[in-house]
């Protein structure tokens, strides 16, 4: 029997960027779906929760990530453009967020149609690698799509012609990580439970081998 777990994910958190490729060779070694689900960046749902608080959060996390892309061999660069339209000096987040609503939206049509994990793989790659500067522009997303086996035009018109349906799938997707009893991501979920971080990535595969030994 499948096992199959929810990854919630985010398309501009580095840690879910650091961990996507990872779950995604854990898919293919394992016997298990791994569904994406995305969310909105906390920057947009909830910019209270990371941008009010202590002034030293943001520059850890920019240090942390850095340092565990560096352990892993991942490579990391802030993104350029960053999906978010923010003022990083006065942290300052602009109502118009046209990047990040697109390519968050075309996260969930890709996974409406089975490849949310390849898709999120192939485009964090693109925005948080560093290997092209407007990652946004172009045909760079195209390529993305196509690597992951997905039409970038039909994303693109699902995104243009459904965008209230899929935003109430992502709000949907945040709904359910919350009743999992978490709040960030990544965030993998096997059976109800929650495991919070790219530092546990490994611990999700050892429960998920466990579980695959029991439904043998």
């Amino acid at each position: 029997m499948t096992l199959s777990a929810d990854l919630f994910f985010s398309f501009r958190s580095p840690y879910s960027y650091l961990a996507i490729g990872r779950y995604r060779e854990m898919a293919k070694d394992l016997d298990v779906t791994i569904n994406l689900r995305t969310v909105w960046p906390i920057a947009i749902r909830d910019p209270d929760i990371l941008f009010t608080g202590n002034p030293a959060a943001p520059r850890y996390i920019l240090l942390d990530s850095m340092r565990v892309a560096q352990h892993l061999v991942i490579p990391y660069r802030w993104p350029r453009p960053d999906p978010v339209v923010q003022d990083l000096a006065t942290r300052e987040i602009s109502k118009d967020q046209p990047i990040i609503h697109r390519i968050v939206r075309m996260g969930q049509a890709a996974t409406r149609r089975g490849k949310g994990l390849d898709f999120a793989y192939e485009v964090s790659r693109l925005i948080f690698s560093g290997e092209v500067d407007g990652w946004n522009e172009g045909d760079h997303i195209a390529g993305a799509a196509d690597r992951a086996g997905l039409s970038f035009a039909e994303l693109e018109a699902e995104v243009a012609n459904d965008p209230e349906a899929l935003d109430a799938e992502i709000d949907e997707n945040q709904a359910a990580l919350e009743a999992a009893g978490h709040w960030g991501v990544p965030t993998l979920v096997i059976e109800g439970e929650p495991f919070f971080g790219q530092d546990r990535v490994e611990m999700a595969r050892w429960r998920l081998e466990q579980k695959s030994q029991t439904k043998c």
